[in-house]
């Protein structure tokens, strides 16, 4: 959701260097971005600054890129100490209840205010007197993992599902993940309906998961795929399949930013909060009672699919309402 300041930035100054730093894990995410000259890495945690080893490794590396301007959309103290002390003299970031006190420019946020947090990025660049209209979510696709995606799923059109995430180095919140009984059963209702294969992917440990899906499929599996995609070619998947189904995580976020056609199913997120910041994506949810500081606040207490979730039925029918308002419903159907 943070390359939408970054298409601003990259417009606002077009003739700047511009640098992104970023955890190593997903690095692969932004490295190729075509508004970047380059990548800092930042290390494994999902904050540099968590640890005091790290927090000193990143103010010297901010000091190393003698840099005139940091950009930052952390709300942490931490992050605000750090780019202080890095001795970059114009500072802009996000400044919620006094944190951002390290930084020469803020951008005010109002943490009981339910906005995007694409949005709410978006305001340090609005903070720098740059334009920000029609900057969405977006990363680049390359031909090479476009060629490896076509290798492994052959089929010329796909339904793509992804029934994991809800972890990385930042947060687990396993409660984020529609039942896998729920992802069968919608797969075989779409298929039913337009007779598109179903490709399952995820991560390497979203074996079981896949598994447990491709288990209530009755026909139209194209296979299943966890742990084959790199980061890049995830992307290239998104912007491949007829539609992308997944759970609010980052790898549907991914999808989305590359162009695909892309359904987030939403349960203990917001998506005012949460949604794909992007034009062609759909976020389906039931309304129910979330932390109104969104996943900052934890893991729900007591959510149950069941009880608070969206239904199949209601999954189902708000995609074919979301398809005929892009009359795509009479090209597909057989």
């Amino acid at each position: 959701m943070a390359t939408a300041t970054l298409l601003a930035l990259r417009r606002g100054y077009p003739e700047a260097h511009i640098t992104w730093s970023v955890g190593g894990w997903s690095k692969a995410v932004v490295e190729d971005h075509p508004a970047l000259d380059a990548v800092l890495d930042t290390g494994s945690l999902a904050l540099p600054v968590q640890s005091v080893r790290g927090f000193w490794h990143f103010v010297q590396q901010l000091r190393a890129g003698h840099f005139d301007l940091a950009v930052s959309l952390v709300r942490s103290p931490l992050m605000s100490l750090a780019v202080m002390l890095s001795g970059i003299p114009m500072r802009a970031g996000l400044d919620s209840a006094g944190r951002g006190f390290g930084y020469t420019i803020r951008a005010p946020v109002n943490p009981q205010m339910v906005r995007h947090e694409a949005e709410i990025y978006l305001d340090v660049a609005r903070a720098l007197g740059l334009d920000t209209s029609g900057c969405v979510a977006q990363v680049s696709v390359r031909s090479a993992d476009i060629e490896a995606v076509r290798q492994r799923i052959a089929a010329p059109r796909f339904i793509a599902m992804h029934p994991g995430g809800g972890r990385n180095p930042g947060m687990v919140m396993d409660e984020k993940r529609w039942p896998v009984s729920h992802f069968s059963e919608l797969a075989n209702r779409l298929f039913n309906r337009f007779h598109l294969p179903v490709a399952l992917v995820g991560g390497r440990d979203d074996a079981p998961l896949l598994q447990a899906v491709a288990d209530g499929l009755n026909e139209g599996m194209i296979g299943q795929y966890a742990g084959t995609f790199s980061f890049g070619e995830m992307a290239a998947l998104g912007h491949l399949a007829w539609l992308y189904i997944g759970n609010d995580t980052g790898m549907t976020h991914l999808a989305a930013a590359a162009g695909g056609r892309v359904i987030m199913i939403l349960g203990p997120s917001d998506p005012r909060r949460y949604a794909p910041f992007t034009p062609d994506s759909l976020a389906v949810w039931k309304p129910a009672a979330v932390a109104v500081r969104g996943v900052s606040a934890g893991a729900p207490q007591q959510w149950d699919w069941e009880r608070d979730g969206i239904r199949v039925d209601e999954v189902e029918q708000q995609i074919l309402d979301w398809l005929a308002r892009r009359s795509l419903l009479p090209d597909t159907s057989l």
